[in-house]
């Protein structure tokens, strides 16, 4: 009878055991995000949601198993990131390049996963995109060559353009290799290239303003945090000053730009994703590499071109992979 009541005992021990453990609740992780867009930037908010669902998917919801503290440009990125990194994240997702070096400030050790940056090795983000080392890895938007894209697109589109303004940030490295792409450039395309924008909307109205006071003008704008935080200005200045523009993102021609050439913007940040989710698993960035964009798409707004009365060659047109009547 006494070794039955122990081997009971035992057994009721182990079941309650394995009952408490199931009962108790999964562990919530923190994942920190980093924008180097205004609160309410159109582009920044896209980009949050398809993170967002793709996590879900992979089965981590906020609130329930995950904490996703969110973090904004609000005129002091190095301060925001401080603050982010102080309470701790498990891992970071940091969008575009102003927001990854102001986290390189800010830590060594926490994972970051970053988006939207052109070439992270010359930035020092990684020790190279096959094995970058360190505690940060992620996904580029595009190379420098894109520039070369951007001015046949330009010439294609509006062939009378014979100076070209780049709206560009120069404190980036993104912005200063994009811009230095493109003048390498200018030339084979025989135009005359100048820097344009600068730190704020205000530099960027200033600029666009001078730069018109010429001939045969037409803008290209790069792949900056700048640009993406004032694209409803820009394109109201081409529009104003009648400048045939071409842009990095199709999110600019579906507001009223001119043109397009560029990276899908929003689903790196799905991909992302799946990078958090292995990081919270256990992987290290580290043995995580860097990946590059493979598709590119060209989008044209018609309506737009007629307002500037411009003719669509039909050679472009036949290349689009989205067209705004």
């Amino acid at each position: 009878m006494r070794r039955r009541q122990f081997i009971s005992a035992i057994g009721g021990a182990v079941a309650w055991s394995v009952s408490a453990r199931a009962q108790q609740p999964e562990r919530m992780r923190r994942v920190g995000v980093l924008i180097s867009f205004a609160k309410d930037n159109p582009e920044g908010l896209a980009r949050i949601a398809a993170f967002v669902k793709e996590l879900q998917q992979l089965g981590w919801t906020d609130g329930h198993n995950l904490q996703i503290e969110y973090r904004w440009d609000t005129g002091d990125l190095r301060k925001v990131a401080t603050e982010l990194v102080a309470i701790s994240p498990d891992v970071i997702l940091a969008i575009a390049t102003p927001a990854v070096a102001a986290l390189q400030q800010a830590t060594r050790t926490v994972p970051i996963v970053f988006t939207q940056v052109a070439d992270p090795v010359s930035a020092g983000f990684v020790a190279s995109l096959a094995k970058p080392g360190g505690n940060m890895t992620g996904f580029t938007n595009l190379d420098y060559d894109i520039g070369a894209k951007w001015l046949e697109v330009l010439k294609e589109i509006a062939p009378n353009v014979t100076r070209v303004g780049v709206i560009r940030d120069p404190s980036t490295t993104t912005g200063i290799g994009q811009f230095a792409a493109i003048q390498s450039l200018a030339r084979t395309f025989q135009v005359e290239v100048s820097p344009l924008g600068g730190r704020d909307a205000r530099d960027i109205e200033n600029t666009v303003t001078g730069f018109v006071r010429g001939s045969n003008c037409g803008l290209i704008v790069v792949a900056t945090s700048l640009a993406n935080n004032n694209r409803s200005l820009i394109i109201s200045l081409a529009a104003r000053h009648r400048l045939p523009a071409v842009y990095p993102y199709r999110s600019y021609v579906a507001d009223g730009g001119l043109v397009s050439y560029g990276s899908d913007s929003v689903d790196p940040h799905r991909q992302a994703a799946g990078y958090v989710d292995r990081i919270l698993k256990g992987e290290k960035p580290a043995d995580l590499p860097v990946q590059a964009a493979t598709k590119f798409e060209l989008v044209i707004n018609l309506k737009t071109a007629k307002a500037l009365g411009l003719t669509v060659p039909p050679s472009l047109l036949s290349r689009a992979d989205g067209v705004v009547e």
